[in-house]
């Protein structure tokens, strides 16, 4: 009987002795937390979409404190938490416009060119690594398998008619289509402005004209229709200067193939209508 109290003494001593230790060593090395850490962590939506360029909104949150992260580097929270930061911060906030994310081309299955049926993976890279890129004629154009659907956490993308197209009010400008689509074919553009060019093909106006009715054939009539230098044809196209341009939408109605749009106007419209409703 003796023995066995002698044990219990024993181990509770060791135990008080162990308590004791991790207790001042919990005390040493306490790493002391920014109070403002978890205010910017409330700032933030959530999303952990990575538009930021960290890896989540615990990421960011502890970047703003370093410095390595301005105040509106959240795309999804936008104007909203970008103020609510600087508050946080004590610092002065620039808001950027809202941007949304583009499809840059029209050329639906009823516009296009195919040279075969694609019946594999539902995902872009695993389709450009059969022969010519994908099964679209046209290398440079969107082919509808939807990668850029899926990378969205927002339900902004929909497949219409072959091709993606963006919903403007859903999208948080977070970025993941951007880097989800191979062809780099989804561009952030200002959301207060409604003219854009669906098409970046370097193909010659002839060659492009014949795989796809949608493409820019490189006519330079929207450049010479516009009367604010907004418009300019490089080799993949017509390239729009959103600070120069006006939205008078001479271009879109200069433009032969209607690669230029106006939300959705003179394009197919089955792809159209989807544009404009989403609007």
């Amino acid at each position: 009987m003796t023995g066995v109290l002698y044990a219990l003494l024993v181990l509770g001593g060791m135990g008080l002795l162990f308590g004791l230790g991790l207790s001042v060593a919990a005390i040493k090395l306490k790493v002391e937390t920014d109070p403002r850490l978890p205010l910017l962590r409330e700032a933030l939506p959530g999303a952990n979409c990575g538009g930021c360029g960290f890896a989540g909104c615990d990421a960011f949150a502890e970047a703003l404190l370093t410095g390595k992260a301005s105040p509106s580097g959240c795309p999804v929270g936008g104007a909203t938490s970008a103020q609510a930061i600087g508050q946080i911060l004590g610092v002065p906030v620039t808001i950027a416009g809202r941007q949304n994310a583009f499809v840059r081309c029209g050329g639906c299955e009823s516009k296009s060119l195919f040279r075969y049926d694609y019946q594999g993976l539902s995902d872009c890279k695993a389709a450009m690594q059969l022969a010519g890129g994908g099964s679209k004629a046209c290398v440079y154009g969107c082919l509808g398998v939807g990668s850029c659907k899926a990378a969205c956490q927002f339900g902004a993308i929909e497949m219409i008619d072959g091709i993606a197209v963006v919903n403007r009010e859903k999208c948080a400008a977070c970025t993941m289509c951007v880097r989800a689509c191979p062809k780099q074919l989804i561009a952030m553009v200002p959301y207060n402005n409604t003219v854009h060019v669906a098409c970046v093909s370097g193909d010659p106006g002839r060659e492009a004209r014949k795989i796809c009715k949608a493409g820019c054939i490189k006519c330079k009539l929207c450049e010479k229709a516009c009367q604010f230098d907004a418009v300019h044809v490089k080799d993949n196209g017509a390239i729009i200067d959103y600070a120069k341009c006006t939205q008078c939408g001479e271009c879109v109605k200069k433009c032969p193939s209607k690669c230029i749009t106006a939300l959705g106007v003179g394009i197919p419209a089955s792809v159209s209508e989807g544009i404009t409703q989403n609007a």
